[in-house]
Order: structure tokens, then C-alpha cells, then sequence
């Protein structure tokens, strides 16, 4: 496993929904449980974007504290004002990358592709790869050196297409997580709507949604350790 002490949580540019005047970005509840959970375990969190700058965001709950310890903390509202773009970063300096959801990250994670890069080379190098609800969509243009997706043959949890439905947006984003993944060979693996799942498979962590965003992060600091 790398020896830094550094996680870089990447978030989507994409701020609108297609054809519905609806404001999307990446969502806070799946960056700030993370990042609680990293913080406590002796890591320094990074944050990365698509086409860097501030992030948009969505679903801020200021009831949740550990949501409101995280917009109001210094260091993460200087570090969220001018995120850099992966283009900036060397992948040598981080031990994972975790790819925050949000239904931002339907249309411009899958087509990053220095974000796609630099996860592959932390991977390459023995560091973690994780993702929670719409942030594997990054894992659609995430492959190897050897060509094939980083997802094929592995088993990974995403939000569903039950889930998307639910919601109302199955019309909306530009494809079904679910189904896209297992398209390029992923095995997916699901809890009931909107219930914790997390997957582990090698050094690849997954979470199904919102309530799974804290548990892969847990699945990587135990990764880490090992």
C-alpha cells in the first residue's frame, strides 16, 4: 500500500440536470461523511473537480452536524473556493481516490479523463479506488494499462436502476449506473432502495447510495491498514 497519508475526494463540475430546470452538483452528505471518517483516521483529505474551480453541490442537510462541521470548516470551504483539476496533481501523493456521487457526476465523470488517469495510476500503485451512489460513474471511463475497465470481472454497488426510478430521474441522466457497468463486466451487487450496501473486491470499494457514503469510506481506511 502507498505510504501517504493523503485522500483525494473528486467531485463533479456538471451543475444542471438535462432538460429539467433542476440545480445538481455533487452531493454534501457523500463528501462530509467521508471525510469525517478519513479525518479521524489520520488522514488529510484533498479535493479534486473535473474542471476545477468551486464545485456545485446538492442535498445539504444543515440538520446532519457532520455535514455542518464540513461546509464550516476552514480548510475544506478554502480548499472547495478553487479545487484544482487532476491535470494539477500527482498520483504519487495520494493513497486513495474516492469519487463522491451526486447526479452531477452522471454526465461528466464518465468522460474525465486526467480524473480516469490519475485514479488508474493510484490504483496501478497499489492505492484504493472508491466510489458511493453516482460517483462510479467514473468507473465507465476508468481503465487499466491494459486496456480493460477497472470495474470488469469485480463485483461493485452503485446507485440502482430501482433507486433512479424512485426518485424520478431514470428518464433524466444519461444512462442507468447499474446497468452500465454491467455492461463493461462489473457483477452488481444490492441492497434494498436506499439501505446500506458497501462492496469490497481487491482494492475497488463501492457504496449504493447516500446511506453507504461513511461505510466505504471505513472499507478504505481498512484497506489501507491491511
Amino acid at each position: 500500500m502507498p505510504t501517504s497519508r493523503r485522500i483525494l475526494l473528486a467531485l463533479t463540475s456538471h451543475d444542471h440536470l438535462v432538460d429539467v430546470h433542476t440545480p445538481t452538483g455533487y452531493y454534501v452528505a457523500e463528501a462530509a461523511h467521508p471525510w469525517e471518517v478519513f479525518r479521524r483516521a489520520g488522514y488529510e483529505v484533498s479535493f479534486v473537480s473535473v474542471r476545477g474551480g468551486r464545485p456545485p453541490e446538492t442535498g445539504y442537510d444543515p440538520a446532519d452536524p457532520v455535514q455542518r462541521a464540513y461546509r464550516e470548516d476552514p480548510d475544506v470551504a478554502a480548499a472547495l473556493a478553487d479545487t484544482p483539476t487532476a491535470a494539477d496533481l500527482d498520483p504519487a501523493d495520494y493513497a486513495a481516490v474516492y469519487f463522491v456521487g451526486g447526479h452531477g457526476t452522471m454526465w461528466d465523470f464518465p468522460h474525465a479523463a486526467d480524473l480516469a488517469a490519475l485514479a488508474r495510476d493510484v490504483y496501478e500503485a497499489g492505492g484504493v479506488v472508491a466510489a458511493v451512489c453516482h460517483g462510479p460513474a467514473a468507473l465507465v471511463g476508468l481503465t487499466l494499462s491494459d486496456g480493460r475497465p477497472l470495474v470488469a470481472g469485480k463485483a461493485f454497488a452503485s446507485f440502482t436502476n430501482e433507486e433512479e426510478e424512485h426518485v424520478g430521474l431514470a428518464e433524466v441522466v444519461p444512462f442507468l449506473l447499474q446497468d452500465r457497468l454491467t455492461e463493461l463486466g462489473g457483477v452488481h451487487v444490492r441492497a434494498p432502495k436506499f439501505q446500506p450496501c458497501v462492496v469490497v473486491n481487491e482494492r475497488l470499494v463501492t457504496g449504493q447510495n447516500p446511506a453507504s457514503a461513511a461505510g466505504v469510506a471505513e472499507a478504505v481506511v481498512k484497506l489501507l491498514a491491511s
